[in-house]
C-alpha cells in the first residue's frame, strides 16, 4: 500500500471514529433535553402526534389574565397571544408570580393539559426570558414596553 493510501485510510478511520462518538454523545443527552416550546408551537405538535405524555417540556408565554385559580393544585393559562395552554402546578407558586407576567414551565403536556413541575417567573419588571420573548416575538402579537 502506498503512503498516500495510508493517509487517506488513516483520515477515514479518524472521521469515523467521531462521527461515533458523536453519535454516542448525542444518545447519552437524548433523555435529558428539554425543548422550549410556545402554547401555538405545543397545540400544533399535539395535533400531529409529535408530543408524547411522557416527554419533558419547556412552556413559555404570558399568564392569561383572570385565569388563575389557587387551590391545592393551582390552574391557570399560559399564552403567546395566539394560542393558551391550560397549566396545572401542585405546590406554592413563585413570589413574583402574577397574571399578565412572563413565565416559564417545565413538565408534561398530556389531554390538553400542561402538568407543571416548576414554574419560573419574571425577576424584574422589564425582564422577560429570551425563549418566552421570541415566542411572542413569533406571534407577531407581542409589542415591547420601551424602557424609560
Amino acid at each position: 500500500m502506498k503512503r498516500k493510501h495510508k493517509r487517506l485510510l488513516f483520515v477515514a478511520l479518524g472521521i469515523l471514529i467521531l462521527a461515533a462518538a458523536a453519535s454516542l454523545i448525542l444518545f447519552a443527552f437524548k433523555g435529558n433535553i428539554i425543548f422550549f416550546l410556545s402554547p401555538t408551537e405545543i397545540t400544533e405538535k399535539s395535533k400531529k402526534n409529535e408530543i408524547s405524555p411522557q416527554q419533558r417540556l419547556r412552556i413559555g408565554g404570558l399568564v392569561e389574565k383572570g385565569s388563575l385559580t389557587k387551590g391545592v393544585i393551582n390552574r391557570f393559562k399560559v399564552t403567546d397571544l395566539n394560542k393558551s395552554i391550560i397549566v396545572e402546578f401542585k405546590g406554592l407558586l413563585p413570589d413574583l408570580f402574577r397574571e399578565g407576567q412572563g413565565i416559564v414551565a417545565e413538565g408534561r403536556y398530556n389531554n390538553a393539559v400542561f402538568t407543571a413541575s416548576e414554574v419560573l417567573a419574571k425577576h424584574d419588571e422589564t425582564y422577560m426570558p429570551p425563549e418566552v420573548a421570541e415566542a411572542l416575538k413569533k406571534s407577531g402579537k407581542w409589542k415591547p414596553t420601551l424602557e424609560k
